[in-house]
């Protein structure tokens, strides 16, 4: 009706101006006049009458949600007492040893082919959108937090669902890297999108109760160091929470990698690991977590992390998934006849020592009980796990070799030997501020220049020996082919000797 009215008055205001231009000599203009603007003003009227009829109420959107949308059913649900895995003897709270791991367990899901999921205490609106961090330095990641969220592999999309439409915004989207170190431009990224309206969503074809974390592998894995700081530390800090109820996407999947660190990656989800790539489902989560955050090198910033989760707590993580027996090392003060057992990390390429057997009868004739070990790419974890772990003191020149610190017992001590070169800035923040943050014991012992094969190599009067700062600030590369990759060690028995003391006495207290 409003709108054939508004027609008519339209009609009505054109004739008089007609009348006006072709009779004005016929028709008083103070009459004409009156006229036109009272037409003008009903017309204004009924424009913004018809405008107010269009305008949906805001207590209609929030009564009707999902006008056009069935929730899915959960049918197939676990019962409560299947959810309480058998082999678990204990929670994980307040940084308490986890559990014995038990097998792999199927995902407690349900499939559904309806619209839009069945996730109890939804409380999500648009104004609840994803935390996505892209400003840390080192990793990008984000936190959709508790709502309706739908997974595609196959197009790499992660799709935060809103309760309500958000008025045809353009959606807000971020592009995510999901490893540790967010500069690895060979990282496959992911989406994460805040959808328009629940209509644009894709349907559930399976729903879950847990969370989801989606991450890579690839990047600089395969060097054991970057396997545990830049994959295996994060996963801790990211799934530890959950305690194992947590599904994990994974891009760029490495079957060798999963298979060597098989103990860790079950100890931290009950679940088999998704191959997101291939992944063709529509999975649907009430929280996904996407990327894995570095603190620093090869630690954890409890400040930082849930729980308040530290490099300690990692470790006894460790301890205890691949039940390791010792907790403490020897203490001497308690056992003056006994001899503390010493390891020596012998490398067999660059930056290995010269005179290994001189170094170990030096530490027998100083008391202890040492051996040489060489631990091979293809070594399984858990065995040389507790062969470092029945150790006192681990002795190693800087590289991933001295990884495997993370298998001592608390309070062992840690010997790294620095390569000539002005590495000991890089030394301390690689390995040795990570192992005080073990709760280790940490001692280092700097290689000279008479202790370097380098002076052989190129004389004492050559900038690599003369001015090593010279050689940090050509670049990075050059200090990586000379000091890393060039230079073999031969140390001064007699001048190291007090470092070893200096580790007996540490294991007296």
């Amino acid at each position: 009706m409003h709108v054939g009215v508004f027609h008519f008055i339209c009609f009505l205001s054109f004739s008089v101006n007609n009348i006006v231009y072709y009779n004005y000599r016929h028709v008083s203009f103070d009459i004409i006049n009156a006229v036109i603007i009272c037409l003008k003003v009903l017309q204004q009227f009924i424009i913004c009458a018809l405008a107010y009829s269009k305008t949906p109420s805001t207590h209609a959107i929030q009564t009707n949600p999902f006008k056009d949308a069935t929730p899915a059913k959960q049918g197939n649900e676990r019962r409560t007492e299947d959810l309480k895995d058998k082999d678990e003897t204990a929670k994980v709270q307040s940084h308490r040893d986890p559990s014995p791991i038990p097998k792999i367990e199927k995902n407690d899901t349900s499939n559904s082919n309806h619209f839009g999921g069945n996730f109890e205490n939804f409380k999500q609106s648009p104004t609840n959108i994803p935390i996505c961090n892209t400003h840390n330095p080192l990793s990008d990641t984000c936190d959709t937090q508790k709502g309706d969220i739908r997974t595609q592999g196959t197009s790499s999309s992660i799709l935060i669902v809103p309760k309500f439409s958000t008025g045809g915004n353009v959606p807000q989207e971020w592009r995510i890297r999901p490893y540790s170190r967010k500069h690895m431009t060979s990282i496959k990224e992911v989406t994460v999108k805040l959808l328009n309206s629940p209509q644009e969503a894709p349907l559930c074809t399976v729903n879950y109760k847990h969370p989801a974390l989606v991450f890579a592998l690839g990047g600089l894995i395969g060097n054991y160091w970057h396997d545990f700081t830049d994959v295996l530390v994060p996963l801790f800090i990211a799934s530890r929470q959950f305690d194992r109820k947590v599904q994990f996407l994974m891009t760029n999947i490495q079957p060798w990698w999963l298979g060597k660190y098989e103990k860790i990656i079950r100890a931290l989800s009950r679940y088999e690991v998704i191959d997101f790539d291939k992944d063709n489902q529509v999975r649907c989560f009430s929280r996904v977590l996407v990327g894995l955050q570095m603190h620093k090198e090869f630690s954890i910033d409890p400040s930082r992390a849930p729980n308040g989760y530290s490099m300690a707590d990692f470790t006894k993580f460790l301890r205890s998934t691949f039940n390791l027996q010792r907790d403490h090392p020897i203490r001497l003060s308690e056992n003056p006849d006994v001899k503390p057992r010493l390891m020596i990390i012998d490398r067999t390429n660059y930056r290995k020592f010269n005179n290994t057997q001189e170094m170990a009868r030096l530490a027998e004739r100083l008391g202890f009980e040492t051996i040489i070990a060489d631990p091979k790419f293809n070594l399984g974890v858990d065995e040389f796990a507790k062969t470092v772990n029945s150790f006192d003191v681990l002795l190693g020149a800087h590289g991933a070799g001295l990884t495997n610190c993370v298998f001592l017992p608390t309070n062992a001590v840690v010997i790294q030997v620095v390569p000539y070169g002005n590495l000991e800035h890089m030394a301390k923040v690689d390995f040795g501020d990570p192992i005080v943050d073990m709760k280790l014991n940490y001692l280092e012992y700097s290689i000279s220049a008479e202790e370097s094969t380098l002076t052989e190599m190129y004389g004492k009067d050559h900038p690599v020996i003369k001015d090593p700062i010279s050689i940090h600030q050509s670049g990075w590369d050059k200090v990586a082919e000379f000091y890393l990759g060039k230079q073999d060690m031969r140390v001064n028995v007699d001048r190291f000797a007090p470092t070893l003391l200096k580790a007996r006495e540490l294991l007296n207290k």
